[in-house]
Parts: structure tokens; C-alpha cells; sequence
């Protein structure tokens, strides 16, 4: 990224550190949806977020999720909060309806809570993709939450 004098620039802070990160993870099509929280926990722990700054919390499937997101942002106890699950694709329209409906609620959710969301809802043709991308998606996401979080402390220390 170009260096701009004069400008304030936001870096970017993957440091976990005092951190308290919350995660919604579907058991629907468990398979992945393990691997992805397995992926995510081992990248928190990486980027030093303490194990009693992570919280976890399981729902049924992907269209559950957002409710508790949205209940664990207004508790006021989190940083930021991931989305874990994984929709496949079967034979019905139900597919394009949860993957939808779901990434729309998880927006609304961080929108209106003014706490960042990893989103790490899968959406695949096929449980073989979706356990291929599991657990890189799963650490993309602890990235992101971590960096997310550092960046809104950062824009509220600035403020006058």
C-alpha cells in the first residue's frame, strides 16, 4: 500500500491480544462446520487471542446463526464475532434461500451492532468443497475478526 504524507493510514494489527471474540457455528453438516471451527480456534490461539477471550456457541443451522450473532453484539461483551457453517447445495431451492437470507441477516446484524462479522458461512455445490475450503476459510476468518476489531478500536481512539 502507497504511503501518503500528511494522511493518517490505518494499519493493519492482527495482534489478538485482550481480544473477546464470539463465534456462532451451525451443526448443520457437521463435518465442515468442525473443521472450519477447528481452523479458526487454532488461528485465534495464533494470533494471541487468550482462550477466556473466545466464546462459542452452537445453533442448528445457517439460518439460526444471525439471531445469536446479533444477540451476542448486544450483550456488549464482544470485539467481534465470526460466522461459522456450511449450506450444500441439494436438489431444492432451499440452497440459494438459506445462503441468501443468511449472509443478509449476518450484514443487518454487524450494520446495525456496529460490531464487526467474519463471515464464514460456506456455500457449496458439494461436501468434498466445502471440506477443501473449510479450514483455510476458518483462519481467514479469525484474521479478519481480529484485524476488524483492532481497526474500529483504532477509528474510536482517533475521534475528538
Amino acid at each position: 500500500m502507497p504511503h501518503f504524507d500528511g494522511i493518517h493510514e490505518y494499519a493493519s494489527n492482527l495482534d489478538g491480544r485482550g481480544l473477546s471474540i464470539g463465534i456462532v457455528m451451525s451443526r448443520f453438516n457437521p463435518e465442515a462446520c468442525e473443521a472450519l471451527l477447528a481452523a479458526c480456534v487454532a488461528e485465534l490461539t495464533r494470533l494471541d487471542v487468550a482462550a477466556g477471550g473466545i466464546e462459542i456457541a452452537t445453533v442448528p443451522g445457517a439460518l439460526e446463526i444471525p439471531l445469536i450473532l446479533q444477540s451476542l453484539a448486544q450483550s456488549g461483551r464482544f470485539d467481534a464475532l465470526i460466522a461459522l457453517g456450511a449450506v450444500i447445495r441439494g436438489e431444492t431451492y432451499h440452497f440459494e434461500v438459506v445462503s441468501n437470507d443468511s449472509c443478509r441477516a449476518l450484514m443487518e446484524a454487524q450494520l446495525d451492532s456496529g460490531i464487526p462479522i467474519a463471515n464464514g458461512i460456506l456455500t457449496c455445490e458439494t461436501d468434498e468443497q466445502a471440506l477443501a475450503r473449510a479450514r483455510q476459510k476458518g483462519a481467514d476468518c479469525a484474521q479478519a475478526a481480529v484485524e476488524m476489531a483492532r481497526l474500529m478500536r483504532a477509528i474510536g481512539e482517533r475521534r475528538p
